[in-house]
């Protein structure tokens, strides 16, 4: 399997470079290429390589940026014309080269923006910009939240989320966030799935500093539609995770449920990393009347410190019977991966209902 970075390959670029021929006259298709892959090309990561592409492309751009921009724009439409689907997202250096170069150039930067978030997304190229012309930038967002486009739609909402992943912070969206629901509230009904999903998003993202705005936002939009219901939904699935009473409370999840936990076992009380954790429980609606519940499991890591460190992870939530029951087999997977490192030892795991621990197994994990 290539490593996402090897998507800047000899064919992108030539593919780039046909379009770029048609609207750069001076563009050199053989010292672009000669640049691009210079001596030290192979010990580039993918935002490396990235960058290194924007830097490049800059020598063949004309030296005032507003020009510049427009290239880029008529570049971008070319792309678009051209209907290159493959590999869209190694054109995030056309974004990437506005945010270096066009800091100082908010309203030719604005414009050029708007253009190429419509073929590859600008969510985080308008993250500096943000942070400079804050005021103009939000207003500015808001705009966007109205536009003929889904694409700037959703470049108004993944934009201004206060913990974009691999963004740049924005500290101050993330220490006051009531500055960004106007735009939300645009937006919490859109037509696009694509929009909505950016929205609840940003709703998580806001939850996990300020809950209390996110409740709120939660009762204000509820019964809108089918689809704000799942957008709210969506965007309170870490206060979920937190057992957050109110919000469980919001979505008929009680915490007086007289649901059972019966018969947990861990299947693999020893899992050799790279292996499986394997695990079975039962459980009964203890009640005469229907029970709407949420059934989660987490799993306690054991950290380098010696702490444990919860990460809870979904199995169900539906409506059970009076004195139904069911039996659940589980499996966690401690397959190496780049995102979290494991530790041998005990861990702990647990079952969650409702938002409330029930149940808890020790198990070990080793080489």
């Amino acid at each position: 399997m290539s490593a996402l970075k090897d998507i800047y390959s000899l064919s992108f670029y030539n593919l780039f470079a046909d379009v770029a021929e048609t609207v750069l006259p001076s563009f050199d298709r053989k010292k672009f290429t000669k640049d691009i892959f210079n001596s030290d090309w192979h010990n580039k990561e993918l935002k490396q390589r990235m960058r290194h592409t924007s830097i490049v492309l800059n020598q063949f751009l004309h030296v005032d940026f507003s020009k510049a921009a427009k290239q880029i724009e008529k570049i971008t439409l070319k792309l678009q014309q051209s209907k290159t689907n493959e590999n869209v997202f190694g054109f995030m250096f056309l974004p990437d080269y506005i945010e270096i170069y066009g800091l100082n150039h908010f309203k030719a930067s604005l414009n050029a923006i708007e253009i190429v978030t419509q073929f590859v997304s600008c969510e985080y190229a308008v993250r500096p910009f943000i942070l400079k012309y804050k005021e103009d930038m939000m207003k500015q967002m808001f705009a966007w939240s109205k536009h003929k486009n889904h694409h700037v739609r959703r470049l108004a909402s993944e934009g201004s989320r206060p913990r974009l992943p691999w963004a740049m912070g924005i500290p101050e969206l993330k220490q006051k966030p009531k500055q960004i629901l106007p735009l939300l509230e645009n937006l919490k009904n859109d037509s696009s799935e694509y929009v909505r999903r950016s929205v609840a998003n940003n709703l998580n993202d806001i939850a996990k500093d300020h809950p209390a705005i996110v409740l709120e936002i939660a009762n204000k939009w509820r019964g809108i539609s089918n689809e704000t219901n799942a957008l709210i939904k969506h965007g309170s699935r870490t206060l979920l995770k937190q057992g957050n009473i109110k919000i469980l409370k919001h979505f008929g999840l009680s915490n007086n449920s007289k649901f059972e936990i019966t018969d947990i076992k861990v299947i693999t009380p020893k899992v050799k990393i790279g292996k499986d954790l394997m695990f079975t429980f039962t459980v009964r609606n203890g009640s005469n009347k229907e029970q709407l519940f949420r059934l989660e499991y987490a799993i306690h890591y054991l950290r380098q410190n010696g702490q444990l460190s919860k990460k809870v992870f979904k199995i169900s939530e539906r409506t059970f019977k009076p004195n139904e029951k069911t039996s659940i087999t589980k499996k966690q997977s401690f397959r190496i991966i780049t995102t979290r490192k494991f530790y041998t030892g005990q861990q702990k795991l647990s079952i969650i209902l409702n938002g409330h621990e029930r149940a808890t197994e020790k198990f070990i994990l080793k080489l």
